[in-house]
C-alpha cells in the first residue's frame, strides 16, 4: 500500500538589513492559498459590513488601543525587518494609528446615507446616496513604509465595511503578519484581516482571485503597471500609488534654516527611501549660497546607521550609485559625499550641486539618501522644472509671502508649505499622485469614498401631472415641459 505525501509548502526568510541575520521564516502562498484566504475574507467581509458604523467603529477603536498598548513591540519588528531608527519606526505607527482613529470615526458621517437635491423638474422624487463597502479589497505593500503606508488602505478599506486580505512586501512579511494577528484577538479570529506572503507570485495570484473587488497597490510605477494589467484580465479596479521625484522650492523670503532642515530630513530619513521625500530642490540665485551652506552642514553631520539605516533592499545601492555617478559625469559637483558613498549598504548622505535636468538623479526615482540642489534664477523656472517630470506624488515648498501661489502652480496630488511631508500625517487629506506617481487617494473622505461603492436612490414620492417618462406622454405634456425648461433655464 502506497501513501502520498501532500506537498511541502516552499518557504523564505525575512533578514534584518543591518546584519543579514534570518529574523523569521514564511510560507510562500500560492494561487490556491490566496484563494482561499479570498473566500474565507468573502465570508467575513458580510458579518463585518452587518455589523454597521457603530459595530466596526467600536472594535476598531479597540484594535487601535491595542496597537498602541504593543506600539513599541510592533515597532521593534519594524526596525529588524527595515533597519530603520526605533523612533523612526515609533513614529510610523503613531501615524497609522493616528489615521485608524480618523477612519473609524469619520466613517459614517462619509459614507453614511444622505439626501441630496432632487432639482426642480425632479422636484417630486426624494434623492439618497450611499457608499456601500466593496466587499473584500486585496492590499499590496511596500517595504520602505511597512505598517503606515499600507494602514492607509487597510484601516480605510476596514472603516468602509471591507474584508481585507493584505499582500506585504517580502522582505517586510513580520509587520504585516503582526498587524493581521493584533486585529484577530480583537474580532475573535474572524478573518476580516488576513496575510498572504511571499514574493511577486503571491501578489499577483492577488489580483488574479475570484471575489477581490478591488485592489490597493503601493510600489514602483513599473510594478504599478504589471499590477495593472493583471486586474485588467478580471476588470479588477486599482488604486496605484507610485514613486515620486519629489522637488523643493526655496524662494528668496523663505525661512533658510527651515528649509535646510526641511531638504535634509525629507532627502535622508529613513535613508531617502520614501516616495515623498525630498529628491531635487531648487533655490533661487540670491539665497542659493547661504542655503546651501546650511544644508551641506546638516548632512554632514549625519551618519549613516545611526540617524538613518540602510538601504532595506540591497538593490537599490546599485541605484543610488548609479545616480550619483551620472550626476558626476554629466557635470555636477559633490559637496557632500561623493563617488564612494554608496560602497555599501551603509549609503552615507550625498549633496550633489547644478546637476543637468538629463541626468538620471534627476529624472529617476534615487530612492536613497541623496540630495540635488540646483540653483534657478526664478520661481517661474523653478516651477517649470518641478513639473518637468512624469511623477507627480508630492512637494515643498518654502515662501513666506507666495506659498500657497507657487503650490497651486505644481503639478502633484500634494504639497507642504514651509514644512515638508506634513500632509502625509493628516487624516483628512487625501495621498495620491498623477502621472508616473499613480492614481486613486488613500487618507481622509477620498480614502474612504475609494472602497466603496456608490448608489444612487430616486424615490417617487408623487406622481408629476405631466407624465414625461411614459409611453402616455403627449405632445401637449412635452410642450408644457418644454416651456417650463425655457422658462427656468434659457434665460
Amino acid at each position: 500500500m502506497t501513501t502520498t505525501q501532500a506537498p511541502v509548502q516552499a518557504t523564505f526568510e525575512s533578514l534584518d538589513p543591518r546584519t543579514g541575520a534570518v529574523v523569521g521564516t514564511y510560507p510562500v502562498h500560492t494561487a490556491a492559498d490566496v484563494e482561499a484566504a479570498v473566500t474565507r475574507a468573502a465570508d467575513a467581509a458580510t458579518w463585518w459590513a452587518e455589523l454597521g458604523f457603530d459595530g466596526r467603529r467600536a472594535l476598531l477603536v479597540q484594535w487601535r488601543r491595542a496597537l498602541v498598548k504593543g506600539l513599541d513591540a510592533l515597532a521593534r519588528i519594524v526596525v529588524e525587518e527595515t533597519g530603520k531608527p526605533f523612533d523612526d519606526a515609533r513614529l510610523e505607527l503613531v501615524l497609522a494609528i493616528d489615521h485608524l482613529d480618523w477612519a473609524a470615526k469619520h466613517a459614517e458621517k462619509v459614507l453614511g446615507r444622505r439626501k441630496v437635491s432632487s432639482g426642480l423638474l425632479m422636484a417630486n422624487q426624494a434623492a439618497t446616496l450611499t457608499y456601500a463597502p466593496l466587499g473584500v479589497v486585496g492590499v499590496i505593500g511596500p517595504w520602505n513604509y511597512p505598517v503606515f503606508t499600507p494602514m492607509g488602505s487597510i484601516a480605510y478599506a476596514l472603516a468602509a465595511g471591507n474584508a481585507v486580505v493584505f499582500k506585504p512586501s517580502e522582505l517586510t512579511p513580520g509587520v504585516g503578519v503582526a498587524l493581521a494577528d493584533s486585529l484577530a484577538e480583537i474580532v475573535g479570529g474572524r478573518p476580516v484581516l488576513q496575510v498572504v506572503t511571499g514574493s511577486g507570485e503571491t501578489g499577483a495570484a492577488l489580483c488574479r482571485a475570484a471575489g477581490v473587488s478591488k485592489i490597493a497597490f503601493t510600489g514602483s510605477t513599473a510594478t504599478g503597471k504589471r499590477v495593472m494589467a493583471t486586474c485588467a484580465e478580471t476588470l479588477t479596479p486599482v488604486l496605484i500609488e507610485c514613486g515620486g521625484k519629489d522637488p523643493l522650492i526655496v524662494d528668496a523670503d523663505a525661512d533658510l534654516e527651515a528649509a535646510a532642515d526641511a531638504a535634509v530630513w525629507g532627502g535622508m530619513s529613513n535613508a531617502g527611501q520614501t516616495c515623498v521625500g525630498v529628491e531635487r530642490v531648487y533655490v533661487l540665485d540670491s539665497v542659493a549660497q547661504e542655503f546651501t551652506d546650511k544644508v551641506v552642514a546638516k548632512a554632514n553631520a549625519l551618519t549613516a546607521g545611526a540617524e538613518f539605516g540602510p538601504m532595506t533592499m540591497a538593490s537599490q545601492t546599485e541605484v543610488v550609485r548609479r545616480h550619483v555617478a551620472d550626476a558626476l559625469e554629466k557635470g555636477g559637483t559633490a559637496v557632500v559625499g561623493g563617488a564612494d558613498s554608496a560602497a555599501t549598504g551603509f549609503v552615507k548622505p550625498v549633496v550633489i550641486l547644478d546637476v543637468p535636468e538629463d541626468s538620471t538623479a534627476v529624472t529617476e526615482e534615487t530612492f536613497g539618501p541623496l540630495l540635488v540642489v540646483n540653483r534657478v534664477p526664478d520661481v517661474d523656472e523653478a516651477v517649470r522644472r518641478a513639473n518637468a517630470t512624469g511623477y507627480g506624488l508630492g512637494a515643498t515648498v518654502f515662501s513666506k509671502a507666495r506659498g500657497a501661489e507657487i503650490a497651486a502652480r505644481l503639478r502633484c496630488g500634494m504639497v507642504s508649505v514651509n514644512s515638508v511631508i506634513s500632509f502625509a500625517g493628516i487624516p483628512a487629506l487625501p495621498f495620491g499622485g498623477v502621472g508616473d506617481s499613480g492614481f486613486g487617494r488613500i487618507h481622509g473622505e477620498d480614502g474612504l469614498r475609494e472602497f466603496t461603492r456608490p448608489q444612487a436612490v430616486a424615490r417617487q414620492r408623487f406622481a408629476l401631472p405631466i407624465a414625461v417618462t411614459s409611453f402616455r406622454r403627449t405632445s401637449a405634456g412635452m410642450g408644457a415641459l418644454l416651456g417650463l425648461v425655457r422658462v427656468l433655464r434659457g434665460r
